[in-house]
């Protein structure tokens, strides 16, 4: 076995990226903190080519030195746009018919490996602050809750491991693209 070199994985343009047919999967991060956990989630939506990223709040956006660190150029890539409320944009994706899935620990969420996906449906995951989650009021308009099953004795996830783990389980559920 021999490990590939950076030339042979055969790797997007910027140009072909965007004009790649994109996983209908929204990314909202609302009040992250933390530039790395932001470059961190560009990063993995570059990887599942997730449609955009929104950025709520104090979240910062690029082009930022600490974002680029761990983006790697995904800020280049992925579509993204910033609003203050996340409230407004919650709301204004469900006019559109996207599917809003707070990923957070609330009654009656269901947990991520028992979510099921409905094939040709837009879905925006909603993550919040690292240390306060996703605020309730941004819950309570949410369709549902999505929660990833933890079972030590800590209740949480770094807000970037968060992120991947439930973007590969619907890319993969969403079965996008049907071929790898």
């Amino acid at each position: 076995m021999r490990k590939l070199e950076n030339s042979e994985l055969d790797r997007k343009s910027i140009e072909d990226f965007k004009k790649s047919d994109k996983t209908p999967l929204i990314i909202v991060l609302d009040d992250i903190r933390s530039l790395h956990n932001i470059g961190s989630v560009f990063r993995t939506s570059d990887a599942f080519l997730v449609e955009k990223i929104i950025l709520c709040g104090i979240t910062a956006t690029p082009p930022n030195k600490e974002i680029h660190k761990t983006a790697l150029g995904a800020t280049e890539t992925v579509a993204w746009e910033h609003h203050e409320n996340v409230l407004e944009v919650i709301e204004n994706l469900k006019k559109k018919n996207v599917i809003t899935m707070a990923i957070e620990q609330v009654e009656s969420s269901v947990f991520l490996q028992d979510f099921k996906v409905e094939k040709n449906q837009k879905y925006a995951l909603v993550f919040g602050n690292e240390v306060y989650g996703v605020a309730q009021e941004a819950v309570a308009i949410c369709d549902g809750c999505i929660e990833i099953p933890q079972l030590g004795t800590k209740h949480s996830l770094n807000i970037a491991v968060s992120a991947g783990i439930v973007v590969w389980d619907l890319f993969q559920k969403l079965n996008w693209p049907n071929t790898i």
